[in-house]
């Protein structure tokens, strides 16, 4: 990919549960041989994070990180903020916590919440659309005092679900490097209002289908859309299944600087 003319822009971009910042190794390269920069983040317990699932109890806790990246960021500067998957819950609070920081936050095929309902309504509304049948050979269990839900997706579920249509070598990548993680509902479920139209909604947002997704169909991810009136633009990757990244990483890279030019 030729190197553009345009002033430089900063993305900063976070993965799904029990994912990290490696499920971007093909779209780093490509963004940055565009001229751009590319910060994939380890959220907490996930990735190369040197936390354990047992020390994570809260999505504040968890979205520390990338909160720590957003702080860092000068001033005078802005970044575009991509959530993956279940990191779609990161970004939004990324955006809530510092939407003078972001120039437009991007929700790639991602759980994408709103700022007029509780923020665990989306998710609420993922796992009533969803038979449990769906999620294969995943674990469930209840880790601390109180019990908060995690999970681990299977070998089963990596394969047919998540990277269903990815090359052979990302579903091994997956299934030696994924983690146990959390969505976080119970304190999702006791916080009120985490999403404001003052911070969430003030900064442009944009999403990005995939439409060969079986984890998050794209009949929840328009869902999500119709649900939420900050998003500004769509675009859809035909093909692509829940990892963009894997089975389209040159179509994702030009959807993100088609969005990126025309917001950053």
């Amino acid at each position: 990919m030729e190197a553009t003319k345009e002033q430089p822009k900063h993305f900063v971009a976070v993965h799904g549960v029990g994912h990290g910042a490696w499920v971007y190794y093909k779209l780093k390269p490509r963004i940055e041989a565009a001229g751009h920069r590319f910060t994939p983040v380890d959220l907490a317990g996930a990735g190369r994070n040197e936390k354990k699932l047992e020390e994570i109890r809260t999505m504040d806790d968890y979205t520390s990180p990338l909160l720590e990246v957003l702080a860092s960021i000068p001033e005078n500067e802005k970044v575009i903020l991509i959530g993956h998957s279940g990191g779609g819950m990161a970004a939004a609070v990324g955006l809530e916590k510092y939407p003078n920081k972001v120039s437009v936050g991007i929700f790639l095929n991602a759980i994408m919440p709103d700022a007029k309902n509780r923020p665990s309504y989306v998710f609420e509304e993922y796992t009533a659309r969803t038979p449990i049948e769906k999620w294969l050979d995943t674990k469930f269990f209840p880790y601390g005092d109180p019990p908060i839900m995690a999970l681990l997706c299977g070998p089963e579920f990596i394969s047919n679900s998540l990277y269903n249509r990815s090359p052979k070598e990302d579903q091994a990548l997956g299934k030696l490097l994924v983690r146990p993680g959390s969505l976080f509902m119970e304190d999702l479920q006791q916080t009120e209002k985490l999403f404001t139209e003052e911070k969430f909604g003030s900064v442009p947002q944009a999403y990005v289908i995939a439409s060969d997704d079986i984890t998050i169909t794209a009949d929840f991810q328009r869902w999500m859309i119709q649900n939420n009136p900050c998003v500004k633009e769509v675009k859809e990757i035909k093909g692509a299944d829940h990892m963009p990244m894997f089975t389209k990483p040159d179509e994702l890279c030009q959807c993100l600087l088609e969005i990126a030019k025309t917001y950053a």
